[in-house]
């Protein structure tokens, strides 16, 4: 995983669980937003965080096996990608070295006080986050 990474336990609860006995597909989205909001605020300076809310805009899950109550699971997240107020991270939701869940999502950056898209700052991104000065431009699906 890159050094920009960010890994966090997930703690399934008994309301987690579905009528077949595994974690419902629906939790899993929690989870990524918990670990991406984790991410953001723990690497990006305190006045950003401060200044920046997210919204998801986009979610593709992969599910590869299912989860159980008793399970040991971690989500890790990697910012990939910005593109103005865009952001694109991948998480891997895992037990052990078993990959449960991927998931590739498009978040939007918005100003706390105007809750207007907030293009993130470059230098942000590069030192903080590790990502190039110069990317490839979005240009939607």
């Amino acid at each position: 995983m890159p050094a920009n990474s960010h890994t966090m336990p997930i703690t399934i609860e008994a309301g987690d669980i579905d009528f077949m006995g595994h974690v419902n597909n629906a939790r899993y989205l929690g989870w990524v937003q918990d670990v991406v909001l984790a991410h953001w605020n723990k690497l990006a300076p305190a006045e950003e965080a401060a200044r920046i809310a997210w919204v998801a805009l986009k979610h593709e899950i992969t599910y590869r096996k299912p989860a159980f109550l008793a399970d040991d699971i971690n989500a890790t997240t990697v910012l990939e990608k910005v593109a103005g107020a865009r952001a694109f991270y991948n998480t891997v939701i895992a037990r052990g070295e078993d990959v449960l869940a991927e998931i590739k999502s498009m978040w939007c950056c918005l100003d706390k006080d105007s809750l207007r898209p907030s293009r993130i700052d470059r230098d942000v991104a590069e030192q903080y986050f590790g990502l190039p000065r110069k990317q490839d431009t979005y240009r939607g699906d």
